[in-house]
């Protein structure tokens, strides 16, 4: 069988909750599972990776797991660098949980993964310059063009809910004051309803009965479904966020110029009520406006799923070019081997490298370096030919 055809389970780790499931070729999953994100302690989180991953594999024949973290991940998609909303701090992700799995692991940010199932099988196929925002917990987002996530020099890029908008305003988890994502979350929705309830307004009276009188209970989806039903105060809780998102994409519209931003993440469940607006502070707000043509505003297709479909996607991707490399391997005598002791172990590091840079990637990377007569790996990015024969 073709690595390309085989299954794969991604992982999507949110600020809540770790889920996962099984996903083919064609972005179906197949099974899913949930667990609850443990918040303290990296370890209990690896546990909880671990856990779910097994209860999977028991029941599906898979090549490699994908990890979609919310939090920086470094350039060589091996360790989360820094997560605002979990414990970790310089993780070396994928090593840890490769040793307990003993199967291929790809991690990377958890918005680049949800970005790349939308151009893949989503709402961002066929767009050749497309930004993703996520709005969930806080504000992820990632930028592909020509097929290829760009994630900068060091990995991070995207992390769009820490551009500041609001000199001195809201803290940030990140340490910072007055970023994105405190205005345009699930976290700010959720924290203007609760301030609304709590100053004694009477106009929040749906909102207080909703919760049970309790107004810590309110939280984002509740204030949705009372926006849907045709609250007043829920509709304009959420064309405040949508607001805030609108002024947002247009700076990145400055920027980066695409041609489609998909929105998802929780919040995006609001639909026209939450994009609307945003559209609306969006022409109002994007610099050269009326001499310059206007990216689209859609709805993520894929929904919460998005992250994980992805993270399984490029989990399949690498899988298939470590496989194709490591059969390329073979080809290295036994003698010329053992005459350059270590070699293999070098090749083995060039080939997870390379893979690095290649896998989520269509355009043809640098190769690794090797030293002189060592094997060179095939300037062929498309691996769609591939078996494990």
């Amino acid at each position: 069988m073709a690595l390309t055809q085989a299954l794969t389970i991604g992982i999507d780790i949110g600020g809540t909750k770790v889920a996962a499931g099984v996903v083919d070729p064609e972005g179906n999953i197949l099974d899913r599972l949930r667990r609850d994100t443990p918040t303290k302690d990296p370890r209990e989180t690896e546990d909880a990776i671990a856990d779910i991953v097994r209860d999977l594999e028991s029941r599906h024949d898979v090549i490699a797991v994908g990890i979609g973290a919310a939090g920086f991940v470094d350039g060589t998609r091996s360790s989360v660098l820094f997560a605002p909303h979990l414990a970790w701090r310089h993780e070396p992700l994928r090593d840890a949980v490769e040793r307990r799995l003993g199967l291929p692991v790809v991690v990377e940010n958890d918005a680049n993964a949800a970005a790349w199932s939308e151009w893949r099988f989503g709402g961002g196929q066929g767009e050749s310059h497309l930004v993703c925002v996520t709005l969930g917990t806080g504000i992820g987002g990632a930028i592909l063009n020509d097929g290829a996530l760009q994630r900068g020099k060091f990995g991070i890029a995207g992390e769009f809910g820490h551009m500041q908008v609001v000199p001195g305003g809201h803290r940030c988890e990140c340490g910072n004051r007055g970023c994105w994502e405190q205005y345009a979350s699930g976290n700010a929705l959720t924290r203007e309803a609760r301030e609304l309830a709590l100053s004694g307004s009477p106009v929040a009276h749906n909102l207080l009965r909703a919760a049970e009188g309790d107004p810590r209970k309110i939280n984002g989806p509740m204030v949705t479904e009372l926006a849907k039903d045709g609250d007043p105060v829920a509709v304009e809780l959420l064309e405040d966020v949508g607001r805030w998102l609108g002024i947002g994409l247009a700076n990145l519209a400055a920027a980066l110029d695409p041609g489609t931003f998909v929105i998802g993440g929780g919040v995006s469940d609001a639909g026209e009520l939450l994009l609307a607006p945003a559209r609306e502070a969006f022409k109002r707000t994007l610099t050269g406006r009326g001499f310059r043509p206007e990216a689209r505003i859609v709805r993520a297709v894929l929904g919460p799923e998005a992250g994980m479909v992805g993270a399984a996607d490029l989990a399949r991707e690498e899988a298939t070019w470590l496989r194709r490399v490591r059969v390329k391997t073979t080809a290295v005598t036994a003698k010329t081997t053992g005459a350059r002791g270590g070699r293999s172990t070098r090749l083995e590091r060039a080939a997870r490298k390379s893979a690095g840079r290649r896998t989520g990637m269509r355009a043809a990377a640098a190769e690794p370096e090797l030293e002189p007569g060592e094997l060179q790996l095939d300037k062929t990015p498309e691996l769609q030919g591939d078996s494990e024969a």
